[in-house]
C-alpha cells in the first residue's frame, strides 16, 4: 500500500533564509565539494591539514562546502573524525555545509541516519527513491532545526538514465515524477550541472527548491548553461565544483590555485546568474 507523500517542510525556509543572507554577503553562489583522495593530496599534507587548508582557501569566496562523506568513511575511524571536525571548522568559518552522505532508507534506520547528519550540517542530501516514508524522517528532523533537504532528482553521472529518464506510461519520465514529489515536501532537490537541458526543466517542476547543481569542473558541467536555474531568484542554484577546485594544484601553492579557482568560477557563476 502506497505510504502517501511526507508532511509538508515548513520551516525549510530558515535554511532558505540563511542561505540568501549568505549569498548577499558574499556574492557567490559558489559550492566546493571537499572529496579528499590520500593520493590526490599533496605530498606532506595531511587530511586533516588538507580539509582545513581548503576551508581556509575558499571561505569568503564559496557560499557553501559539501563534504563527500564517503571519501571520509573510507579512511576508518580517523577519517570519519576528519569529516566531523571539517564541517565544524567550516561552519566556523562561515560557510554553510551539505553533508553529501545520499542517505536513503526507511522507518527507524532513515529516522537514525536524520539524527546523525542533522543539526551536524546545515543541510543533507537525501536519495528519495525509496519513496515518501524514507524522506519523512529527514523532513521531520529538518523541521526541528531549520535545516534543508537535498533530494537527488536527476544525478549527474552518465549512467543516471537507466532509471531516472524512463518513460512512465501516464507520461514523462522517472525523474520528473520525483521532481513533483520533491515540490510537494517543500525540499531541495540535486541535479547535474552535466545536464543542462534538465536543470531547466526541473526549475519548471520545482520553481520553489534551491537546486544543487553538481558536476562543474572535472565532470565537464559549464556555468554559462545554467543560468535557467536562476529563474526563482539569486539563492536559488547552487553550483558545485570539487575536483578542479581542491585539486588545482599539487604542489606548494595547493591553497593559492584553490582560492584562485573558486573565485575564478565565483565571478563566472555570479555574472551568469545575473542573466537567469
Amino acid at each position: 500500500m502506497h505510504a502517501g507523500p511526507p508532511t509538508s517542510l515548513q520551516d525549510v525556509e530558515q535554511f532558505a533564509d540563511r542561505l540568501a543572507e549568505a549569498v548577499a554577503r558574499t556574492r557567490s553562489q559558489l559550492c566546493v565539494g571537499i572529496d579528499p583522495v590520500p593520493e590526490s593530496i599533496p605530498d606532506g599534507v595531511g587530511l586533516e591539514e588538507f580539509c582545513r587548508g581548503i576551508v581556509d582557501a575558499v571561505a569568503g569566496v564559496a557560499v557553501a562546502v559539501k563534504p563527500q562523506a564517503a571519501f571520509f568513511e573510507a579512511l576508518g575511524a580517523d577519517g570519519w573524525h576528519t569529516f566531523l571536525e571539517t564541517c565544524a571548522y567550516a561552519r566556523e568559518a562561515g560557510l554553510l555545509v551539505i553533508a553529501d552522505v545520499k542517505r536513503g532508507d526507511i522507518g527507524s534506520t532513515a529516522a537514525a541516519y536524520a539524527q546523525a547528519f542533522l543539526p551536524l550540517a546545515d543541510a543533507v542530501t537525501v536519495n528519495p527513491y525509496l519513496g515518501g516514508d524514507s524522506v519523512q524522517p529527514f523532513l521531520e528532523r529538518a523541521r526541528e532545526h531549520g535545516s534543508g533537504i537535498f533530494c537527488l532528482v536527476k544525478t549527474s553521472n552518465p549512467g543516471s538514465g537507466d532509471v531516472q529518464d524512463v518513460e512512465l506510461a501516464g507520461g514523462g519520465t522517472v525523474w520528473q515524477r520525483v521532481a513533483r514529489l520533491v515540490d510537494s515536501w517543500d525540499a531541495h532537490a540535486v541535479v547535474g550541472a552535466t545536464y543542462p537541458r534538465e536543470v531547466a526543466e526541473a526549475r519548471e517542476l520545482m520553481p520553489r527548491a534551491v537546486l544543487l547543481l553538481p558536476g562543474i569542473g572535472a565532470q565537464g558541467g559549464q556555468p554559462s548553461d545554467l543560468a535557467p536555474a536562476f529563474a526563482a531568484g539569486p539563492a536559488s542554484a547552487l553550483p558545485s565544483a570539487s575536483r578542479s577546485v581542491i585539486y588545482a594544484s599539487s604542489g606548494p601553492d595547493w591553497r593559492d590555485a584553490a582560492h584562485a579557482e573558486a573565485e575564478r568560477l565565483r565571478a563566472e557563476i555570479w555574472e551568469m546568474a545575473q542573466v537567469g
